[in-house]
Protein backbone atom coordinates (compact mmCIF):
# COMPACT_ATOMS: atom_id res chain seq x y z
CA UNK A 1 0.00 0.00 0.00
CA UNK A 2 2.85 2.36 0.88
CA UNK A 3 4.53 1.55 -2.43
CA UNK A 4 1.39 2.52 -4.38
CA UNK A 5 1.10 5.82 -2.51
CA UNK A 6 4.77 6.67 -3.10
CA UNK A 7 4.40 5.78 -6.80
CA UNK A 8 1.32 7.99 -7.16
CA UNK A 9 3.15 10.90 -5.53
CA UNK A 10 6.12 10.53 -7.84
CA UNK A 11 3.83 10.39 -10.92
CA UNK A 12 1.93 13.45 -9.74
CA UNK A 13 5.15 15.39 -9.14
CA UNK A 14 6.48 14.49 -12.59
CA UNK A 15 3.17 15.39 -14.27
CA UNK A 16 3.03 18.77 -12.54
CA UNK A 17 6.64 19.44 -13.46
CA UNK A 18 5.98 18.65 -17.11
CA UNK A 19 2.78 20.66 -17.01
CA UNK A 20 4.58 23.70 -15.67
CA UNK A 21 7.29 23.30 -18.28
CA UNK A 22 4.67 23.12 -21.05
CA UNK A 23 2.92 26.25 -19.79
CA UNK A 24 6.22 28.17 -19.73
CA UNK A 25 7.10 27.02 -23.27
CA UNK A 26 3.63 27.96 -24.51
CA UNK A 27 3.94 31.43 -22.97
CA UNK A 28 7.37 31.92 -24.53
CA UNK A 29 6.01 30.85 -27.92
CA UNK A 30 3.04 33.18 -27.53
CA UNK A 31 5.33 36.10 -26.67
CA UNK A 32 7.53 35.24 -29.62
CA UNK A 33 4.53 35.20 -31.96
CA UNK A 34 3.42 38.54 -30.54
CA UNK A 35 6.85 40.06 -31.17
CA UNK A 36 6.90 38.58 -34.68
CA UNK A 37 3.43 39.96 -35.40
CA UNK A 38 4.49 43.38 -34.15
CA UNK A 39 7.68 43.41 -36.24
CA UNK A 40 5.80 42.37 -39.39
CA UNK A 41 3.03 44.93 -38.90
CA UNK A 42 1.92 46.38 -42.23
CA UNK A 43 1.86 50.10 -42.92
CA UNK A 44 -1.42 51.95 -42.74
CA UNK A 45 -2.19 53.05 -46.29
CA UNK A 46 -3.60 56.39 -47.37
CA UNK A 47 -4.18 56.20 -51.12
CA UNK A 48 -5.40 59.17 -53.18
CA UNK A 49 -6.24 59.15 -56.88
CA UNK A 50 -6.22 62.45 -58.80
CA UNK A 51 -8.17 62.24 -62.06
CA UNK A 52 -7.39 64.43 -65.06
CA UNK A 53 -10.84 64.89 -66.62
CA UNK A 54 -9.64 67.14 -69.45
CA UNK A 55 -10.46 66.42 -73.09
CA UNK A 56 -7.73 63.76 -73.10
CA UNK A 57 -10.54 61.31 -72.17
CA UNK A 58 -12.75 62.44 -75.10
CA UNK A 59 -13.25 59.28 -77.22
CA UNK A 60 -13.98 61.45 -80.29
CA UNK A 61 -11.11 63.94 -80.13
CA UNK A 62 -8.60 61.39 -78.86
CA UNK A 63 -9.91 58.15 -80.28
CA UNK A 64 -7.81 55.02 -79.87
CA UNK A 65 -8.84 51.80 -81.71
CA UNK A 66 -6.90 49.58 -79.31
CA UNK A 67 -8.62 50.88 -76.16
CA UNK A 68 -10.05 54.31 -75.41
CA UNK A 69 -7.98 56.29 -72.93
CA UNK A 70 -10.82 56.65 -70.44
CA UNK A 71 -11.15 52.87 -70.40
CA UNK A 72 -7.44 52.60 -69.67
CA UNK A 73 -7.97 54.95 -66.73
CA UNK A 74 -10.75 52.69 -65.49
CA UNK A 75 -8.38 49.73 -65.69
CA UNK A 76 -5.75 51.58 -63.65
CA UNK A 77 -8.35 52.54 -61.04
CA UNK A 78 -9.43 48.90 -60.82
CA UNK A 79 -5.83 47.80 -60.18
CA UNK A 80 -5.34 50.48 -57.52
CA UNK A 81 -8.56 49.59 -55.68
CA UNK A 82 -7.76 45.88 -55.84
CA UNK A 83 -4.29 46.58 -54.46
CA UNK A 84 -5.85 48.49 -51.56
CA UNK A 85 -8.37 45.70 -51.02
CA UNK A 86 -5.65 43.04 -50.97
CA UNK A 87 -3.66 45.14 -48.51
CA UNK A 88 -6.59 45.16 -46.07
CA UNK A 89 -7.14 41.43 -46.52
CA UNK A 90 -3.51 40.74 -45.62
CA UNK A 91 -3.60 42.36 -42.17
CA UNK A 92 -5.62 41.73 -38.98
CA UNK A 93 -8.70 43.93 -38.65
CA UNK A 94 -7.42 45.21 -35.29
CA UNK A 95 -4.54 46.90 -37.18
CA UNK A 96 -6.74 48.67 -39.75
CA UNK A 97 -6.44 52.41 -40.18
CA UNK A 98 -6.47 52.73 -43.97
CA UNK A 99 -8.01 55.18 -46.44
CA UNK A 100 -8.67 55.55 -50.17
CA UNK A 101 -10.27 58.45 -52.07
CA UNK A 102 -10.61 60.12 -55.48
CA UNK A 103 -10.05 63.82 -56.22
CA UNK A 104 -10.45 66.27 -59.10
CA UNK A 105 -9.08 69.76 -59.56
CA UNK A 106 -11.02 71.89 -60.19
CA UNK A 107 -14.18 70.37 -58.82
CA UNK A 108 -16.49 69.18 -61.63
CA UNK A 109 -19.63 71.21 -62.26
CA UNK A 110 -21.72 68.04 -62.17
CA UNK A 111 -23.22 67.34 -58.71
CA UNK A 112 -23.65 63.70 -59.74
CA UNK A 113 -19.91 63.30 -60.32
CA UNK A 114 -19.13 64.96 -57.00
CA UNK A 115 -21.59 62.68 -55.18
CA UNK A 116 -19.99 59.63 -56.75
CA UNK A 117 -16.58 60.86 -55.61
CA UNK A 118 -17.91 61.15 -52.05
CA UNK A 119 -19.02 57.52 -52.21
CA UNK A 120 -15.43 56.58 -53.05
CA UNK A 121 -13.97 58.29 -49.97
CA UNK A 122 -13.53 55.18 -47.83
CA UNK A 123 -11.94 54.75 -44.41
CA UNK A 124 -11.35 51.46 -42.61
CA UNK A 125 -10.57 51.18 -38.90
CA UNK A 126 -10.82 48.37 -36.38
CA UNK A 127 -14.21 49.79 -35.37
CA UNK A 128 -15.93 49.69 -38.76
CA UNK A 129 -14.11 47.07 -40.85
CA UNK A 130 -15.83 43.85 -41.85
CA UNK A 131 -14.76 41.16 -44.29
CA UNK A 132 -17.80 41.89 -46.45
CA UNK A 133 -16.94 45.60 -46.63
CA UNK A 134 -13.37 44.79 -47.70
CA UNK A 135 -14.54 42.45 -50.45
CA UNK A 136 -16.78 45.17 -51.89
CA UNK A 137 -14.08 47.85 -52.30
CA UNK A 138 -12.94 47.09 -55.85
CA UNK A 139 -16.50 46.46 -57.06
CA UNK A 140 -17.59 49.80 -55.63
CA UNK A 141 -14.66 51.60 -57.26
CA UNK A 142 -15.19 49.92 -60.63
CA UNK A 143 -18.89 50.79 -60.70
CA UNK A 144 -18.66 54.39 -59.45
CA UNK A 145 -15.57 55.40 -61.45
CA UNK A 146 -17.12 53.99 -64.63
CA UNK A 147 -20.15 56.19 -64.01
CA UNK A 148 -17.92 59.24 -63.34
CA UNK A 149 -16.21 58.90 -66.72
CA UNK A 150 -19.50 58.29 -68.53
CA UNK A 151 -20.99 61.45 -67.04
CA UNK A 152 -17.87 63.52 -67.81
CA UNK A 153 -17.83 62.38 -71.45
CA UNK A 154 -21.59 62.80 -71.89
CA UNK A 155 -21.44 66.32 -70.42
CA UNK A 156 -18.55 67.10 -72.85
CA UNK A 157 -17.68 70.25 -70.88
CA UNK A 158 -14.12 69.26 -70.19
CA UNK A 159 -12.97 71.74 -67.56
CA UNK A 160 -9.37 70.60 -67.65
CA UNK A 161 -7.19 69.61 -64.73
CA UNK A 162 -5.27 72.06 -62.56
CA UNK A 163 -2.60 69.65 -61.34
CA UNK A 164 -0.15 72.46 -60.52
CA UNK A 165 -2.78 74.20 -58.40
CA UNK A 166 -3.64 70.95 -56.63
CA UNK A 167 -0.02 70.50 -55.55
CA UNK A 168 0.18 74.11 -54.39
CA UNK A 169 -3.04 74.38 -52.42
CA UNK A 170 -4.49 70.98 -51.58
CA UNK A 171 -2.11 68.04 -51.68
CA UNK A 172 -0.82 68.53 -48.10
CA UNK A 173 -4.31 68.64 -46.58
CA UNK A 174 -5.97 66.08 -48.82
CA UNK A 175 -3.32 63.43 -49.42
CA UNK A 176 -1.01 63.31 -46.41
CA UNK A 177 -1.87 61.73 -43.07
CA UNK A 178 0.66 61.30 -40.24
CA UNK A 179 1.80 57.74 -39.44
CA UNK A 180 0.60 56.49 -42.84
CA UNK A 181 2.18 55.44 -46.09
CA UNK A 182 0.74 58.18 -48.31
CA UNK A 183 0.51 57.40 -52.04
CA UNK A 184 -0.92 59.75 -54.68
CA UNK A 185 -1.73 58.18 -58.04
CA UNK A 186 -2.21 60.76 -60.81
CA UNK A 187 -4.01 59.62 -63.96
CA UNK A 188 -3.00 62.07 -66.69
CA UNK A 189 -1.43 62.22 -70.15
CA UNK A 190 1.48 64.13 -68.58
CA UNK A 191 0.68 67.55 -70.02
CA UNK A 192 -0.28 70.21 -67.47
CA UNK A 193 -2.41 73.22 -68.33
CA UNK A 194 -5.18 75.22 -66.71
CA UNK A 195 -6.12 78.87 -67.02
CA UNK A 196 -6.43 79.16 -63.23
CA UNK A 197 -2.69 78.70 -62.81
CA UNK A 198 -0.96 79.53 -66.10
CA UNK A 199 2.21 81.62 -65.66
CA UNK A 200 5.98 81.59 -66.11
CA UNK A 201 8.92 82.53 -63.89
CA UNK A 202 12.06 82.94 -65.95
CA UNK A 203 12.63 79.65 -67.79
CA UNK A 204 10.14 77.84 -65.51
CA UNK A 205 6.42 77.42 -66.17
CA UNK A 206 3.35 76.13 -64.38
CA UNK A 207 2.22 74.33 -67.54
CA UNK A 208 3.45 72.02 -70.28
CA UNK A 209 1.76 71.59 -73.66
CA UNK A 210 2.83 70.19 -77.05
CA UNK A 211 3.05 73.75 -78.39
CA UNK A 212 5.26 74.82 -75.50
CA UNK A 213 7.60 71.84 -76.00
CA UNK A 214 7.97 72.77 -79.68
CA UNK A 215 8.67 76.40 -78.78
CA UNK A 216 11.51 75.29 -76.50
CA UNK A 217 12.99 73.14 -79.30
CA UNK A 218 12.88 70.04 -77.13
CA UNK A 219 12.62 67.70 -80.10
CA UNK A 220 16.14 66.32 -80.36
CA UNK A 221 18.10 63.59 -78.58
CA UNK A 222 19.99 66.13 -76.44
CA UNK A 223 16.77 67.30 -74.75
CA UNK A 224 18.24 66.57 -71.28
CA UNK A 225 21.19 68.84 -71.91
CA UNK A 226 18.92 71.61 -73.23
CA UNK A 227 16.68 71.31 -70.16
CA UNK A 228 19.65 71.38 -67.78
CA UNK A 229 21.46 74.23 -69.53
CA UNK A 230 18.41 76.49 -69.68
CA UNK A 231 16.92 75.33 -66.37
CA UNK A 232 13.63 74.42 -68.03
CA UNK A 233 11.02 72.82 -65.80
CA UNK A 234 7.90 73.38 -63.78
CA UNK A 235 7.74 76.13 -61.20
CA UNK A 236 7.97 74.46 -57.79
CA UNK A 237 4.49 74.33 -56.26
CA UNK A 238 5.37 72.83 -52.88
CA UNK A 239 8.41 71.91 -50.83
CA UNK A 240 7.18 69.77 -47.94
CA UNK A 241 6.18 66.48 -49.54
CA UNK A 242 8.72 64.15 -47.95
CA UNK A 243 5.88 62.00 -46.58
CA UNK A 244 4.17 61.55 -49.96
CA UNK A 245 4.83 59.07 -52.76
CA UNK A 246 3.63 60.05 -56.23
CA UNK A 247 2.92 57.69 -59.13
CA UNK A 248 2.01 59.24 -62.50
CA UNK A 249 0.16 56.92 -64.90
CA UNK A 250 -1.06 57.46 -68.47
CA UNK A 251 1.69 59.47 -70.21
CA UNK A 252 0.45 59.95 -73.77
CA UNK A 253 2.75 62.19 -75.85
CA UNK A 254 1.55 63.79 -79.07
CA UNK A 255 2.85 62.01 -82.15
CA UNK A 256 5.50 63.69 -84.29
CA UNK A 257 8.28 64.25 -81.77
CA UNK A 258 10.06 60.97 -80.86
CA UNK A 259 11.35 62.58 -77.64
CA UNK A 260 8.06 64.12 -76.48
CA UNK A 261 7.36 61.40 -73.91
CA UNK A 262 10.92 61.64 -72.58
CA UNK A 263 10.61 65.41 -72.19
CA UNK A 264 7.32 65.01 -70.29
CA UNK A 265 8.90 62.44 -67.97
CA UNK A 266 11.95 64.64 -67.41
CA UNK A 267 9.75 67.59 -66.42
CA UNK A 268 7.75 65.46 -63.98
CA UNK A 269 10.78 63.77 -62.37
CA UNK A 270 12.59 67.08 -61.92
CA UNK A 271 9.46 68.70 -60.46
CA UNK A 272 8.71 65.91 -57.98
CA UNK A 273 12.33 65.80 -56.80
CA UNK A 274 12.38 69.56 -56.28
CA UNK A 275 9.19 69.30 -54.22
CA UNK A 276 10.97 66.67 -52.12
CA UNK A 277 8.45 63.88 -52.63
CA UNK A 278 9.46 60.67 -50.92
CA UNK A 279 12.33 58.89 -52.68
CA UNK A 280 12.79 57.12 -54.92
CA UNK A 281 10.86 59.14 -57.51
CA UNK A 282 9.22 56.70 -59.89
CA UNK A 283 9.40 57.35 -63.63
CA UNK A 284 5.93 58.18 -65.07
CA UNK A 285 4.16 55.19 -66.60
CA UNK A 286 2.98 55.39 -70.24
CA UNK A 287 -0.68 54.97 -71.22
CA UNK A 288 -0.23 51.24 -71.76
CA UNK A 289 -2.97 48.62 -71.63
CA UNK A 290 -4.22 48.11 -68.05
CA UNK A 291 -3.27 44.42 -68.17
CA UNK A 292 0.37 45.47 -68.69
CA UNK A 293 0.33 48.05 -65.91
CA UNK A 294 -1.59 46.02 -63.33
CA UNK A 295 1.42 44.19 -61.88
CA UNK A 296 3.42 47.43 -61.65
CA UNK A 297 0.63 49.00 -59.57
CA UNK A 298 0.09 45.90 -57.43
CA UNK A 299 3.78 45.44 -56.70
CA UNK A 300 4.17 49.12 -55.88
CA UNK A 301 1.35 49.07 -53.33
CA UNK A 302 2.60 45.87 -51.69
CA UNK A 303 6.31 46.60 -51.71
CA UNK A 304 6.29 47.31 -47.94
Amino acid sequence: MKIKIIGLCVFTAVFLSVGCSFDDDQKATSEGDSMKSSSSRKDNLNISILLDLSDRIDPVKNANPGMEFYKRDLGYITSISKGFENHLRSKPIRQDNDHIQIYFEPEPLSPEINNLAKELKLSFTKDNTTKDAILKISQQYISASNEIYKLAIKDSKFIGSDIWGFFKDKVNDYCIKPKHRNILFILTDGYIFHNNSKFTEGARSSYLTPEFIRALNLNTSNYKEVIRKNDYGFVKANDSLSNLEVVVIGINPLKGNPFEGDVISEYWIKWLKEMKVKNPVMKPIPADLPSNVEMIIQNYIHRH
